[in-house]
């Protein structure tokens, strides 16, 4: 386990170090730049046996992985980050076994080959395991949530999607890391059931950490604040827009959400006759990276104005409601002898789209056809 450890000590201390120097320095990159340096440490106690188990009666540095991972999505995903009082409650139970650590010092408190041994320690091991595997299991599925409701969210901001702004790779590492622990718990069962200590349980978790580290160095260094800097915070109403996440596109239910919001009969047919005026002769559906606010800034209507809009009177988010005037325009281009030579990807490039996957899987759900297959569907009738 030592080559293990020696590997994931480097790369957390590294990964750390990279996230803890980044520029601009974000609330979210210090959380993340906390927890690559606790992992280090751990790595370090675990390196140092002797001092390690004569000294440390738990393993109390894991206790923080969990409230972490989820701060950090949290802080992520916010548009007006803040660290509370609150917030460190999540730490409480680090606390608690960071002191008992040190009350039971010198005592092997949790050692599996007596796991389940009635001793004066016993109720103390459950405590611990128990307490342990709920931490893993709650923080990973709250990680989780966050990051779906937060793509429900994002598709009435933007009209694209990437890996900075969905996050499906911290999905991942949440997925990852409940999987992770989950290993190391049958391990665990499976050497307290034997009476033996192989394989290690440990070795799971240490595999893992080094693997989110190596995750953390690429994807934690490079990922940018999503909403400042893609441009869909409106400074002078900061808090405005969070009422309008995660919707259901049902009328009836959007009439009871946006009753309060200041918004009348007349004036939303207006806006929308703007807005769909704005979409015909400008076309800034060709800009592949628009946003709603970039929509709200022509138009000079309030951004929970228009997602109100377009949920109450088309039952779309913006993602829907502009990359369908992308596949029209790409259906007008195949259409066009002037772009006959042009690749299918050239032409939802020259639409809009920003990927190739993004292309194909719109178009399709929107027309019941691939691209290739509309555009060959094109050329037979005409032959026809």
């Amino acid at each position: 386990m030592e080559p293990v450890l020696y590997i994931g000590l480097a790369q957390s201390f590294f990964a750390g170090l990279m996230i803890a120097t980044k520029k601009p320095q974000q609330l979210y990159d210090r959380v993340m730049a906390s927890w690559l340096f606790l992992i280090c440490v751990e790595m370090i106690f675990s390196l140092s046996k002797e001092y390690y188990n004569e000294l440390l009666a738990f393993t109390f540095i894991p206790f923080t992985y969990g409230p972490l991972m989820y701060l950090y999505a949290k802080f992520l995903i916010s548009e007006n980050p803040r660290f509370g009082w609150r917030n460190w409650l999540h730490f409480i139970p680090f606390a608690i076994f960071f002191i008992l650590t040190f009350v039971y010092r010198k005592q092997n408190v949790i050692a599996l080959d007596h796991f389940f041994v009635h001793d004066r320690n016993f109720i103390l091991r459950m405590i611990y395991g128990v307490s342990f595997f709920t931490s893993v299991s709650v923080y990973s599925g709250l990680t989780f949530d966050l990051i779906r409701k937060h793509q429900k969210k994002i598709r009435d901001l933007y009209s694209f999607t990437s890996e900075k702004i969905n996050l499906n790779w911290l999905k991942g590492v949440s997925i990852s890391f409940s999987v992770t622990y989950l290993a190391m718990f049958i391990a665990g069962a499976f050497n307290i059931i034997n009476g033996e200590n192989n394989p290690n349980p440990l070795l799971f978790s240490y595999i893992g950490l080094t693997l989110f580290a190596f995750a953390f160095s690429i994807y934690g260094y490079k990922q940018q604040e999503i909403y400042k800097y893609y441009g869909v915070v409106e400074p002078e109403e900061p808090h405005s827009s969070l009422k309008n996440g995660n919707k259901s596109y049902n009328n009836n239910h959007n009439s009871v959400k946006y009753q309060r919001s200041g918004l009348k009969e007349e004036e939303a047919r207006k806006y929308l006759k703007q807005l769909l005026k704005l979409m015909e002769v400008e076309k800034p559906y060709l800009n592949g990276e628009l946003s709603v606010l970039d929509l709200t800034f022509k138009l000079n209507i309030p951004r929970h104005y228009l997602t109100q809009i377009l949920n109450e009177k088309l039952n779309k988010n913006f993602y829907t409601f502009v990359n369908e005037y992308r596949v029209e325009e790409v259906i007008r281009m195949m259409k066009d002898p002037k772009y006959k030579h042009f690749s299918l990807l050239a032409l939802g490039l020259e639409a809009g789209f920003n990927s190739k996957s993004s292309f194909n899987n719109i178009f399709k759900s929107y027309t019941g056809y691939t691209p290739s297959e509309y555009r060959e569907r094109l050329e037979n009738n005409k032959k026809d």
